[in-house]
């Protein structure tokens, strides 16, 4: 659950803001000035809305599975 939540966090950080995370791993990543190309930003949008579907829909169908092994 705490992986689920901080993954709806980033995808909705990722969604709305993608130039400052792209930008911010940029400068993990790199030493000097690197140049990104316009798509990465479009990229890293539909990351986060990747990872916010995933997040949402995991949450409707987890708790099913997981209560099914407990009952045995």
């Amino acid at each position: 659950m705490l992986l689920r939540a901080a993954l709806l966090v980033l995808g909705l950080v990722e969604l709305l803001r993608p130039k400052q995370v792209v930008d911010f791993w940029m400068n993990l990543a790199t030493t000097g000035d690197a140049e990104v190309r316009r798509w990465v930003y479009a990229a890293a949008r539909f990351e986060g809305l990747c990872l916010v579907l995933w997040a949402v829909t995991r949450g409707r169908g987890g708790s099913d599975a997981e209560g099914d092994g407990a009952s045995d």
